[in-house]
């Protein structure tokens, strides 16, 4: 948390990223925020949501120290509002930690561990963004993550090569707008070891990444050293590459999208400019709309539910993964909570 001017220096940590070859990229990241940790307010915040609290609880000391100081309890268990899902309340491990158990959200809102354990986090940084009055989050996500991301939304049917952006604000638990922060997206896990081991820097690894209990668990253990195997390539920086350029074709869209003002001031979906749009552009309207609003599993056959609500004739609203609705009214969409 920092005044506008300060805070410029969290934005030039891309920067710093970019400007590296890959295998320095972690340490100029990690360099800059050292050099500005005097110059705006760092908040450690950490959120474990495993299969099991005892996971959690084996090793806390591995998320409990920073290097930029102790981390500090944060929030209250009980301040981890907006999930759809109210499942069993997150218990402290640590100091600073926080501890939910992804199968008990899962099981509640029926939805995939994955997506429960993502709410779950969005749910708890909506928390200390209002206690902190702190809205952009740093997150750890890397080029294999980035992958991993691109080859599932392919399989899904529904973003194409659509990895996740450096960059990316969303409306999270209680409607609580956070500005998510990737600054390394672009380098390898194995480079970000091998800078953390050669600095004798310890780091945990979550030990539920080594079991076939997700999607993506099975993406990067099996899938991706198959596909390495048969191309004899890099499968994970060819779908780098795909998502980069999916990324230019999104901003073409994007434009496109601005220029037909197709949501309101209040941020709303207008009917009569989605009418207007052609079918591509509509879909790209509503995915934009329901990814902003972090709305999970978007596929292609909700898009098309959705598109059905432009016709007048059909029922005004449709159920969202997570709990919530797509509703019309008077010439609008928006989501209810």
């Amino acid at each position: 948390r920092a005044d506008a001017t300060k805070f410029s220096h969290v934005e030039h940590l891309r920067w710093f990223a970019n400007a590296l070859a890959a295998a320095d990229k972690a340490a100029a990241v990690m360099g800059v925020a050292r050099a500005i940790n005097d110059s705006i307010k760092v908040v450690k915040t950490d959120l474990t949501a495993s299969l099991k609290a005892e996971e959690a609880e084996a090793d806390p000391g591995a998320v409990e120290k920073s290097r930029f100081g102790k981390s500090k309890p944060v929030i209250p268990s009980t301040a981890v509002t907006g999930s759809p899902a109210k499942a069993e309340a997150p218990v402290k491990v640590a100091p600073g930690v926080i501890h939910v158990e992804a199968a008990s959200f899962a099981k509640t809102s029926g939805e995939s561990m994955e997506t429960a354990a993502r709410h779950a986090r969005h749910d708890f940084f909506s928390g200390c963004a209002v206690k902190h009055r702190c809205r952009r989050v740093l997150l750890g996500h890397q080029a294999d993550d980035q992958a991993e991301t691109v080859l599932w939304n392919l399989l899904r049917g529904s973003h194409g090569l659509k990895g996740m952006r450096e960059e990316q604000s969303i409306v999270a638990g209680a409607g609580i707008e956070l500005r998510l922060v990737r600054p390394l997206l672009g380098v390898r896990h194995a480079d970000l070891v091998d800078w953390l081991r050669t600095r004798g820097h310890r780091w945990r690894e979550d030990p539920s990444n080594s079991e076939p209990v997700a999607v993506r668990n099975r993406l990067r253990n099996e899938v991706f050293p198959l596909l390495e195997e048969i191309s004899g390539r890099d499968a994970v920086a060819a779908l780098v590459r795909g998502a980069a350029d999916a990324a230019e074709r999104e901003d073409l869209e994007n434009d496109a999208l601005e220029r037909a003002r197709v949501r309101d001031p209040q941020g709303r979906l207008h009917l009569p400019a989605l009418r207007k749009l052609p079918p591509d552009l509509l879909r790209a309207a509503l995915r934009a709309f329901l990814m902003d609003h972090g709305i999970p599993s978007i596929d292609r056959a909700l898009l098309e539910r959705a598109s059905g609500l432009l016709d007048t004739s059909q029922p005004a609203v449709i159920n969202l993964p997570g709990g919530r609705k797509l509703r019309r009214r008077e010439g609008r969409l928006w989501i209810e909570y």
